[in-house]
């Protein structure tokens, strides 16, 4: 079982940066694939970001990539989400979520992660 907890979203101008960091409880972190999904209002959830166990591998939406960057700590069981270059369209409740122990390799899609976050909310103002 991993338990979830987001932090580091606000408000911010275009053009800004955050930080967002997803804290994890469980001693299976090390060893989970994570990922950074968002949702906008009135629209689907959708992927942001993922990162493998070790994190060696990442993969990334067309739409963010080049602006930010997702890394983690297992020492610290956290994974960060540095955001860039905000624009207005990046406005979301953004969830930290995590696959099953059993899965390394990298997924978008929202079905392949089994454990998420309570969310954190970012709004760019143009």
């Amino acid at each position: 079982q991993v338990q979830l907890g987001e932090s580091g979203g606000g408000l911010v101008q275009a053009g800004d940066s955050l930080r967002l960091s997803c804290a994890a409880s469980g001693s299976a972190f090390s060893i989970t694939v994570m990922g950074w999904f968002r949702q906008a209002p009135g629209k689907e959830r959708e992927f942001v970001a993922g990162i493998s166990p070790s994190g060696g591998r990442v993969n990334y939406a067309n739409s963010v990539k080049g602006r930010f960057t997702i890394s983690r700590d297992n020492v610290k069981a956290t994974v960060f989400l540095q955001m860039n270059s905000l624009k207005p369209e990046d406005t979301a409740d953004y969830y930290c979520a995590a696959r099953g122990s059993a899965y390394d390799s990298l997924s978008s899609s929202r079905d392949d992660y089994h454990y998420w976050g309570q969310g954190t909310q970012v709004i760019v103002s143009s």
